[in-house]
């Protein structure tokens, strides 16, 4: 199962999805108000969409599964590792946290349209399949997360609980969660792996020289996953 982050949508795995499924059956899922799924409360929070997810799966019948979460979608992947942690046999949590630090709250707060990088405004533009309204609460959901303090805010003791087989995946440039975050994670998740990509930004697997798809496969199938980044 496939989670994308905050303003994105499941598209946002395309670049991997042909590797990833020659040795896996994906489910790649449009978090509430995310690309062609709907948000009628017109409010967001990582604890609802996990919700949303594990209801999903019982609609399809599926009783355990391993995820990838990327951002927002790590978060929710963490929501739903506590909450039935006998579920997940493996994850990968990429560019996740514990809890929102200042310097992704003022990020958050500070959020609009006209103010993100091309890039981000592109991304939203092609994500959000109801076009600009849809962009508009989008932005308002995220300016609303900086303000929220209970929804992400996972303390060692909670992690304890994950019985998932975790990989930690983390730019050490993560605009948003200093690498103390994922180290944090990694030292609090019983079996857990950590990958920190170097010179990596906020979700850093799209870089062509990190070896994303072939790493994470390898750590899903239980072999080692770390990476080889030697070569030119």
């Amino acid at each position: 199962m496939l989670l994308h982050g905050f303003g994105g949508s499941s598209q946002n795995w395309y670049p991997f999805t042909a590797g990833l499924a020659e040795r896996r059956r994906l489910i790649l899922v449009d978090l509430r108000g995310h690309g062609y799924s709907t948000n009628p409360e017109n409010k967001f929070t990582h604890r609802e969409a996990a919700s949303d997810v594990f209801l999903l799966l019982e609609k399809l019948g599926i009783g355990q599964f391993s995820a990838m979460g990327m951002s927002s979608g790590g978060m929710t992947l963490l929501h739903m590792a506590r909450s039935q942690p006998e579920r997940i046999g493996s994850m990968v949590l990429i560019s996740a946290t514990t809890h929102f630090p200042d310097q992704a709250r003022a990020i958050m707060r500070a959020a609009s349209f006209r103010t993100m990088p091309q890039a981000v405004q592109e991304m939203y533009r092609e994500c959000a399949k109801r076009g600009d309204e849809q962009i508009r609460q989008l932005i308002k959901q995220f300016n609303a997360l900086s303000e929220d303090y209970d929804d992400v805010n996972f303390t060692p003791r909670d992690l304890a609980i994950i019985r998932a087989r975790t990989l930690v995946v983390h730019g050490d440039r993560d605009r948003f969660f200093p690498v103390e975050i994922p180290v944090s994670l990694y030292r609090s998740i019983p079996d857990a792996a950590l990958w920190i990509v170097p010179g990596g930004d906020h979700v850093p697997i799209y870089d062509p020289s990190v070896p994303f798809t072939s790493t994470v496969l390898r750590f899903l199938d239980g072999s080692d996953a770390t990476p080889d980044l030697t070569s030119d």
